[in-house]
């Protein structure tokens, strides 16, 4: 008669049971009989609420994907002849964007003539590459395509990390800004 190796629902060893022997357990402790490891010699098999097992799993999968963080690119276009206030614009998008922990696809738009004189997109890419250098890295350089020349920086944190920084500072704000209870002990 075929055997297994039977594990209790705590986990507790029970030991080489025939299937027979096993069902009956399981039908007298009203649980199921689930074979956990089929290539093992015995198999493994083991007393458990399947429905509550299930049930737990989904659980788990689920609150691991709400956890889970979603990159996102974020795109910002510039062209080659920007006003120094409009480029300082643009750039400040790109540091909030880094700082939560965003990437940001970069492209410069060039038009007519401006399209013989591609080392002026170069050179701003590279300056704003220069001045975000703390918060993120050039993940892809600067490429021609077509009309447009595109690079695309990444973030030194994880959305995770900036997420949760984030958190922390809102968590540490609302304190400050309710009123301390005055308390009579008399």
């Amino acid at each position: 008669m075929p055997e297994v190796r039977l594990v209790g629902p705590n986990g507790e060893q029970v030991g080489i049971v025939s299937i027979g022997d096993a069902l009956k357990l399981a039908q007298e402790s009203d649980l199921d009989l689930v074979e956990v490891a089929a290539t093992a010699r015995p198999p493994v098999c083991k007393l458990m609420d399947y429905g509550k097992f299930k049930y737990e799993s989904a659980m788990k999968a689920r609150e691991a994907r709400r956890n889970q963080a979603h990159t996102i690119i974020k795109e910002i276009k510039l062209r080659p002849k920007i006003d120094p206030h409009d480029y300082e614009t643009k750039k400040g998008h790109v540091v909030r964007f880094l700082k939560a922990g965003d990437k940001v696809k970069v492209t410069i738009m060039f038009r007519g003539r401006e399209q013989s004189r591609p080392e002026l997109g170069f050179r701003l890419l590279q300056r704003l590459a220069e001045d975000v250098t703390e918060l993120g890295f050039v993940e892809s350089q600067p490429k021609q395509d077509g009309r447009n020349m595109i690079m695309v920086i990444g973030p030194h944190k994880k959305k995770a990390e900036a997420k949760a920084e984030k958190a922390a500072a809102k968590a540490q704000r609302e304190p400050e800004s309710a009123e301390p209870e005055s308390t009579a002990a008399e």
